[in-house]
């Protein structure tokens, strides 16, 4: 026999199912931004950048703490800004070189204040294995943000800009960048390893150990 309140009980479950329902949606729409083309082959192509992830999180501490390792790399190689000479690049032709890439812009004072440190880390690890990509986001042309560089004796970085803020806009779409400075260590496939919101010494012991770290090879 059934009870009054059956009914209730019958479009309660029916109500949670929905919800079920929804969360699983929400999971399979993040699952998919992993990868441009959405799907498990292409999620798979970023397991060294999850290994590399995992060989960084111990050393995600003091002035590196806000390092968020990912548990779902994004594969970023199809990311766009501009070189020194205008063309257009990605991330995709600095593979087989650990990136760090950093979003900045003259108006930025965190951004300001840790451009030195970018370009000593790039004096101490910059090589054939790894570079500090620091992105310039101003939307006028580069002699603000050059002169900027100058006035402050930044030599190893190279400039990189993109003023159409296209890369900001991309990386936001998919739950990054949410201000700036922002910065994203890619591994050589293109990759994400983990992510920094928020400014950095990036020239610490700290911040070398956790980079030197990710970019070990199988853990040796």
């Amino acid at each position: 026999m059934t009870k009054p309140n059956e009914p209730a009980k019958r479009s309660k479950r029916g109500i949670v199912a929905a919800g079920l329902a929804g969360a699983v949606a929400a999971v399979a729409a993040l699952y998919v931004i992993v990868g441009p083309n959405g799907n498990i082959a292409e999620a798979q192509s970023c397991s060294a950048a999850l290994a590399a992830a995992k060989q960084a999180k111990p050393f995600a501490k003091g002035d590196v703490a806000a390092f968020l390792p990912a548990s779902q790399p994004l594969d970023l190689k199809a990311l766009t800004f501009k070189g020194p000479d205008d063309n257009p690049l990605t991330l995709a032709d600095f593979k087989d070189k650990t990136v760090l890439l950093n979003l900045w812009a003259t108006w930025c004072a965190p951004c300001r204040e840790e451009m030195p440190a970018l370009d000593q880390l790039q004096a101490d690890l910059g090589g054939q294995n790894f570079e500090v990509v620091a992105v310039n986001l101003d939307r006028g042309g580069p002699e603000k943000p050059k002169a900027f560089l100058d006035e402050i004796g930044v030599s190893h970085l190279t400039y990189y800009q993109d003023s159409s803020n296209g890369l900001l806009k991309d990386l936001r779409k998919v739950a990054r960048a949410t201000g700036l400075p922002t910065t994203i260590l890619v591994d050589p496939e293109g990759c994400e390893i983990g992510t920094m919101y928020g400014p950095a010494e990036w020239a610490s012991g700290e911040a070398k150990d956790l980079i030197n770290n990710a970019m070990k090879k199988d853990g040796a």
